[in-house]
């Protein structure tokens, strides 16, 4: 009751302003008019004509909007507005028995559509979403808006609205914003993700509670997107949570020696030797063990750590270039992978230069691995003077993953490539699989066409190491060579690696492909 009380006030007070301030107050002109004259006269009427426009004026004028209406023009409430009315839907569902949902609606890569078609555009998107989203809810739905790119809605509540009316509901939205948006005679076309929480399932006793169980939903659908719905759960809340602990623990982790390189071998198909290992982040953590890549690198760049990440992985994959060279191990080199916002580093250069003087290494030691969709998309920026800078410094340039980002033929003489990394997806079940065959011969023919060396990720059966030494590829690697490895098994690795290499037979390469 002590809850309900100031709540009612609120709402009593909001709807006397609205009356005061609002069409109504017209309605006590003539009364006003009529008293002045009955108590002073025609003077106090003068009086009072005279004051009515200075009070008009000096009040703002008289307010035909609501007290959640922020803009008429176009009916989406900002932030705040948007959670107040969020707040009174919530309190007014729990009351009544009544059903609603909050959703929330993220346009994907919107800053890619600023880069792309410029500034003045993306506003217009964002307009047009917002129009959009609003033409696809009823009447007394709302929507607030979250940044340029993301909206929020609450449902009117509603005595009836299960799962199934939720999604259709999200789906509805979300095929209304992926239309195309027309700028300029050109048409923009754009994904989005939504996530949504049930009044019914919001984990908490308030409307943040309830918001922030929409927002995570629209996380879950962004990281499972493109175009991906996704209702809140339980069990995402609890991901969520350990995500955060996560974050919080990345720096220190990163400081302290959880975050290392892991090491997984590549071999010569023609000779068998080794021929480099590739540096693949590991986090041990002290309480949860093992924590996997998938889980945690998104971690990593969520607290904005990815070069900090990338600075640990090329020190400590030196110092085990130095330590294989002291123990008379033969590893030509190491391959360090860099995002694109490592890439995007002005002083990335001169720093790669520096810790190769630091453990006196010559630059070709290092294999500086590079997705293959950044160079699909990298214009002439930061990201291309880099790589090329590291090339000409000496520094092996590896395509990875390649195959899947649609990298121009001219995007890998403009980069300067050294080698290709046929993607894995490629190599599974290649040698059964006539297509599979057909397309790696495609790839390798291309390759060795442009002086460029190939190397087979995800190679996990004999039969598949042989069929791309048959082919032609250059190097493999994959859990049927070795998996990932700490530092200190290395050692022991390439020992009885090498060892076997005279007992191995030598696989003729099929060069007329």
């Amino acid at each position: 009751m002590h809850q309900t009380w100031p709540r009612s006030m609120k709402r009593l007070r909001q709807r006397l302003a609205l009356v005061l301030t609002g069409p109504p107050a017209f309605a006590f002109v003539p009364a006003l008019c009529l008293a002045a004259f009955w108590f002073g006269g025609e003077g106090a009427l003068v009086v009072l004509a005279g004051l009515l426009p200075v009070l008009y004026l000096v009040g703002g004028g008289i307010h035909t909007r609501s007290p959640f209406s922020a803009e008429l023009s176009t009916g989406i409430l900002p932030r705040k507005a948007f959670e107040e009315m969020t707040e009174e839907t919530f309190q007014k569902a729990q009351e009544n028995g009544t059903h609603a949902a909050t959703l929330f609606v993220a346009i994907e890569d919107f800053d890619q559509v600023a880069e792309r078609f410029g500034q003045a555009a993306a506003d217009t998107v964002s307009q047009r979403v917002g129009d959009r989203i609003l033409a696809a809810l009823r009447a007394d739905d709302r929507v607030g808006q979250f940044g340029d790119a993301r909206f929020a809605i609450c449902t009117a509540p509603v005595r009836h609205l299960d799962l199934e009316l939720c999604i259709q509901l999200a789906g509805r939205v979300q095929s209304a914003v992926e239309e195309s948006v027309s700028v300029d005679g050109t048409g923009i076309y754009i994904s989005a993700s939504v996530g949504f929480c049930q009044h019914s399932r919001a984990p908490g006793k308030t409307a943040a509670d309830w918001l922030d169980a929409a927002a995570i939903a629209l996380r879950e659908a962004r990281q499972r997107g493109p175009s991906a719905i996704r209702a809140f759960s339980e069990q995402m809340r609890r991901a969520s949570k350990a995500t955060a602990e996560l974050r919080e623990d990345v720096v220190k982790a990163l400081e302290g020696g959880q975050i290392q390189p892991w090491f997984q071998p590549q071999i010569s198909t023609d000779t068998g030797r080794i021929t480099g290992f590739e540096a693949l982040a590991r986090w041990s953590h002290p309480n949860r063990g093992m924590i996997s890549p998938a889980e945690f690198l998104p971690v990593v760049e969520q607290a904005g750590q990815l070069e900090r990440l990338a600075e640990v992985m090329m020190y400590h994959s030196f110092a085990a270039l130095k330590a294989w060279d002291g123990a008379g191990a033969e590893v030509p080199q190491v391959g360090v992978n860099f995002a694109g916002s490592e890439l995007n580093n002005p002083k990335l250069v001169d720093k790669i230069q520096w810790e190769l003087d630091r453990f006196e290494l010559t630059p070709a030691r290092l294999a500086v691995e590079v997705l293959e969709t950044v160079v699909a998309t990298a214009p002439d920026d930061m990201i291309t003077r880099n790589i090329n800078a590291l090339g000409k410094l000496g520094c092996r340039i590896d395509l990875d993953d390649f195959g899947t980002g649609h990298a121009s033929i001219a995007s890998i003489r403009r980069f300067s490539v050294s080698r290709i990394k046929i993607d894995r997806s490629f190599v599974m079940k290649a040698d059964r699989d006539p297509e599979q065959q057909r397309m790696i011969s495609a790839i390798l023919t291309m390759a060795e066409r442009l002086g460029v060396e190939t190397l087979a990720e995800g190679v996990e059966t004999v039969g598949e190491h042989v069929l791309l030494a048959q082919l032609g590829c250059d190097h493999v690697q994959g859990f049927g060579i070795a998996r990932p490895m700490p530092f200190e098994k290395t050692l022991d690795w390439i020992d009885r690696h090498n060892a076997k290499l005279a007992d191995m037979p030598h696989i003729m390469k099929n060069n007329s492909h």
